[in-house]
Parts: structure tokens; C-alpha cells; sequence
């Protein structure tokens, strides 16, 4: 049995069930984190000393960092599309994954997201934030081009890439603040919010994050 010690409103979290509900398999999560707490323990923190969320369990195999379950999960359980065995093919799709973690994610996440959802009003930095929204739209160009003619990163089927990017995709789409028309980018997102997997494990009500 696998077990996901995790919040379902965290995003990294959302990336892992997401993984494991595609690939077929059974989990059972257990609420961790936020006010649900229990990542002080001495328990936890054996298996996680950073105390954040999530922590898998595979058996005996104990893992944190999302990305790096992720990379897990798509090579003990995944097939050729979504975890190729092909090193160049992998790799082509690995920059994307990597890209999304190390770019993408901190603009969105910790910058844009933080500062309508996680900051107090009076404390927001609107200058940055406006300088944000400008590099998301630069990188979401760059998105833009990746899935000209694909439905998918790895072609006509879903692959880990497409977890690791498509994951953000629904804070990216419900937040309020100006998006580019990207074309290629919402119609790939319309593909995502079709797969029952997405709509379970990712389109999560955030609302609870909001500090007023």
C-alpha cells in the first residue's frame, strides 16, 4: 500500500495524486500539515526533516520532494509514454519538468499566488507583484510554443512532464490577475480538466489558504 502524508490543498502534494491516480494506483493520504499539523513530530521529521509536505510511503520506501516522487513513480510504475525509456526522450521531457520546478513555479506559486492568497492586504507589494505577472507572461510564452501541434507534452498522451506543468495550470486559471491569450496553452488546460484524475487531485478549493 502506498500512503501520501499530506493537505490536498497544497500544490505539491496535488502534483503526487495526481501522478499516482494516473498511473492506477492506490493510495491512502492521510491529512498532514497546515492546521491539519503533525510535521513537527520526531516521527515525521525522521522521514521528512525539512517538516513539509509530502512524505510517500511505498512499502518500506520512504520519499519527500515532489519532483523527485514524481521521477519515482513514472520509473518503478509508469509505461513507455508516460515514463520513456528512451534517455533523449526522457530528457527532452525532463527539461520541461525541471523547467517548470526551478521557473515557472517560483513566479506562480511562491510570488504571484503567495501575494493574492498567503499575504495580508496592506502588506502586499503590488510592484513586484506587477513585475511577476510580466515574467509569467514570458514564460508562459515559452509554454505556448512547447505545445504548438501536441495535445500533450510527450505527444497524443499524458507523460510525468505533463504533471509536473500541468499541475499549476488551475491556480494559473483562477487567480485573479491579467493572463496573455495563449491559445495552444488553454486548450491544453481545457485537456487537463477533462481527465477525472486532474479534476480530483488538482482542482482543489484554495479558499481556505486566503489571509484576508
Amino acid at each position: 500500500m502506498i500512503t501520501v502524508l499530506g493537505r490536498s490543498t497544497s500544490s505539491n502534494v496535488q502534483l503526487v495524486m495526481w501522478a499516482l491516480a494516473e498511473l492506477g494506483l492506490k493510495v491512502d493520504r492521510i491529512d498532514t500539515g497546515g492546521h491539519f499539523g503533525g510535521t513537527d513530530t520526531p516521527e515525521y521529521r525522521a522521514m521528512n526533516p525539512n517538516g513539509l509536505v509530502p512524505v510517500l510511503k511505498d512499502s518500506d520506501h520512504i520519499m519527500f520532494e515532489s519532483a523527485a516522487i514524481l521521477r519515482y513513480l513514472g520509473a518503478e510504475y509508469g509505461d513507455d509514454t508516460f515514463w520513456p525509456k528512451d534517455n533523449k526522450q526522457r530528457g527532452k521531457l525532463d527539461v520541461i519538468a525541471e523547467w517548470t520546478k526551478t521557473s515557472l513555479c517560483p513566479v506562480l506559486i511562491y510570488n504571484i499566488f503567495w501575494t493574492l492568497i498567503r499575504t495580508p492586504r496592506q502588506e502586499r507589494d503590488w510592484d513586484n507583484f506587477a513585475t511577476q505577472v510580466s515574467k509569467m507572461a514570458d514564460l508562459m510564452t515559452i509554454a505556448e510554443y512547447e505545445l504548438s501541434g501536441k495535445a500533450f507534452l510527450n505527444g497524443e498522451k499524458l507523460s510525468f512532464a505533463d504533471i509536473m506543468f500541468g499541475h499549476i495550470l488551475y491556480r494559473y486559471y483562477t487567480l485573479d490577475f491579467d493572463r496573455k491569450d495563449l491559445t495552444n496553452l488553454k486548450a491544453y488546460y481545457d485537456r487537463l480538466c477533462e481527465r477525472e484524475a486532474y479534476r480530483d487531485h488538482v482542482m482543489v478549493d484554495y479558499s481556505s489558504l486566503q489571509v484576508d
